[in-house]
């Protein structure tokens, strides 16, 4: 797009160029008619002077230099008239091509904001959008729902904290299991050692006492 503008502004100033030296040389003629018209008009006094006083052969001459005068205007009015009609399609061109450049450097700074915007957007979005594809902010409403989850459940277990456990809830009730199964674990242990120290049917040998202290031992952690 520079480069195009550049070459239409390249143009122009040729054009430009052109158009001042053909006005010049339009100019130029006009004062040249002009001049001739003049010298034409002179020659014709002279005529007429050269005959009031009687010499028909002077006013003669003067006549043939008046009509090399009015012949030379007529000249060069031909050529002012040849290239009124190319000065005329020069200034026409010359206008287009100043217009076309306008619209040129119009679009190009159009092109040049939304191209602009259109990289802003983008760094935008970047900034925005995550290694996923889902944006920053969906990511904070997800961090969001998370800690409203856990300030509930922390509100939840605080208020468990605080609150006396109701008779058959499912906390007592695994308590009174687990007493249960601790006083039940103590009467074997009890049930056992009686049934150790109880007097059998027979006196024991000593291979029999040395069997007994030792699971003892073992029963007892020792």
């Amino acid at each position: 797009m520079e480069q195009a503008v550049a070459d239409m502004q390249g143009d122009l100033v040729k054009v430009r160029q052109s158009y001042a030296e053909i006005t010049a040389t339009q100019r130029r003629l006009m004062k040249q008619k002009e001049q001739a018209e003049e010298l034409a008009e002179d020659w014709k006094k002279r005529a007429q002077l050269a005959l009031e006083k009687g010499n028909e052969e002077l006013a003669r001459e003067a006549l043939s230099r008046r009509q090399q005068q009015v012949d030379s205007a007529d000249s060069t009015q031909s050529q002012i008239s040849s290239q009124k009609e190319n000065i005329d399609n020069l200034y026409v061109s010359m206008q287009e091509l100043e217009s076309r450049i306008l619209e040129a450097k119009s679009k190009k700074d159009e092109m040049v904001a939304r191209a602009r915007t259109a990289q802003s957007t983008q760094k935008v979005n970047d900034m925005l959008t995550g290694v996923t594809g889902k944006t920053s902010m969906d990511a904070f409403s997800r961090m969001e729902e998370k800690v409203d989850m856990l300030e509930a459940a922390a509100e939840v277990s605080s208020e468990m904290g605080s609150t006396p456990l109701l008779k058959g809830s499912s906390r007592g009730v695994e308590d009174e299991f687990k007493l249960l199964e601790a006083g039940s674990a103590v009467d074997d242990e009890l049930e056992k050692m009686k049934n150790l120290l109880a007097p059998s049917s027979g006196p024991k040998g000593p291979k029999e006492v040395d069997d007994e202290l030792e699971q003892m031992k073992k029963d007892a952690g020792l």
